[in-house]
């Protein structure tokens, strides 16, 4: 019994993994179709209704006649005969009310003087609270931004940039009562409190200067040489009448710009303002420099393109932009060379004219860029800049 039970369960199992018959294959399965339909009944809420409104108002309203594409403002004002009116225009009355309105009246002195307990200047001068936006925009555009302690040094007048330096490396500046070893220190001479060897250095810096000056012969443009005569000394009268032109004023510690040799005349730029110095004598400003030599000898074309081909000064070579042989004078027997330079190595003019085989007798420069020297100053006088004379320098004040 127990075989003949696993002999029909084994049947079972080899019937069941049996591969369909063709026939079922065979036979053709037919789609369904859905036939049914759904239909949706969706209503919506019916629009709120608008305020209607009165009848005179739309009696008003449509008898408005307004020219296209004018903005319509209405004004809803009550008649004299208690109704409401609907117009395009503000009510008289209004336009004469604003008419007629008169501003509010100045407060007199007493008031002012009972405010401020008596003191009507301390009173008027009190400035109102600005914004924090309004303060930062002052600050950034007008006030004066904070500097380098040695610069600040130097433009008061106390030392040069160098001296300066030095100064504060020895401990003999202070800061807001500390000791300042930093010359690249952040300062404000109207803010902080700066002390050198126990002087204390003014809240308001001098004024930027400019001078031309007609230097004569013998002179020198350093200030370090005792033994020998100074540009600076040509200007004793200018410092002398300080006080009365800028009063409260410190007096400002001048330089020169660039340098001309004790035997070349001419012009020399003064000023206190460093920025425009450096960028005046730097060679990346291009500015061309004219000079006048008179020359011994006669000059022949040989010298002038010997000039005009240059020579080797300290390793590189240089060759003016301009060389022409000026026309002889009878009051100056001897010949005039006019060169233009713009390099301005230290004794390029003199060192042109040598190597062409020509002794120069004298030299004068009378043009730097587009400042010519005023025909009119004589040797060891000066005159002040304008801002005109500055742009032909190309200083964008």
């Amino acid at each position: 019994m127990a075989a003949s039970l696993s002999t029909l369960h084994l049947h079972h199992q080899l019937t069941f993994f049996r591969k369909p018959s063709l026939s079922l294959l065979n036979k053709s399965i037919r789609p369904t179709r859905i036939t049914a339909s759904l239909e949706f009944n969706i209503t919506f809420a019916p629009p709120k209704p608008k305020p209607k409104l009165p009848a005179n108002l739309q009696t008003d309203a449509a008898s408005l006649s307004l020219p296209p594409g004018q903005l319509f403002i209405p004004w809803i004002v009550r008649g004299e005969d208690g109704n409401l009116k609907l117009q395009s225009n503000p009510p008289a009355r209004l336009i004469h009310a604003i008419a007629d309105a008169k501003t509010e009246p100045k407060k007199k002195k007493d008031k002012v003087k009972k405010e401020s307990g008596g003191n009507v200047k301390a009173k008027q001068e009190v400035e109102p609270t600005r914004s924090k936006a309004a303060r930062r925009f002052y600050n950034e555009n007008f006030r004066d931004q904070a500097q380098r302690l040695s610069k600040v040094l130097a433009a008061a007048g106390v030392a040069s940039r160098r001296s300066s330096e030095a100064l504060i490396f020895e401990g003999k500046v202070t800061v807001n009562g500390s000791v300042c070893n930093t010359p690249q220190t952040r300062v404000d001479p109207g803010r902080d409190v700066i002390y050198v060897n126990g002087n204390r250095l003014p809240k308001k810096l001098p004024p930027k200067i400019y001078i031309a000056l007609n230097k004569p012969k013998g002179y020198i443009c350093s200030l370090g040489e005792k033994e020998s005569k100074s540009v600076m000394c040509l200007l004793d009268d200018y410092f002398q009448s300080w006080d009365k032109r800028n009063p409260g004023l410190p007096k400002p510690r001048l330089f020169t710009v660039g340098r001309l040799d004790v035997a070349t005349t001419g012009l020399i730029i003064v000023t206190n303002d460093g920025d425009f110095a450096q960028q005046i004598a730097h060679p990346s400003s291009n500015l061309s420099k004219e000079y006048i030599a008179t020359v011994d000898g006669v000059v022949s074309k040989r010298h002038l393109f010997a000039i005009s081909e240059g020579t080797v000064i300290e390793g590189v070579h240089c060759a003016p932009d301009s060389v022409e042989l000026l026309p002889q004078q009878p009051d100056r027997p001897r010949p005039r060379l006019r060169i233009v330079v713009h390099e301005g190595r230290n004794h390029e003019v003199r060192e042109l004219v040598k190597n062409a085989g020509l002794e120069i007798h004298s030299l004068k420069r009378v043009r730097i860029g587009g400042f010519r020297l005023p025909s009119d100053l004589g040797l060891g006088k000066h005159a002040e800049l304008k801002q005109t004379d500055l742009k032909t320098l190309g200083w964008k004040c």
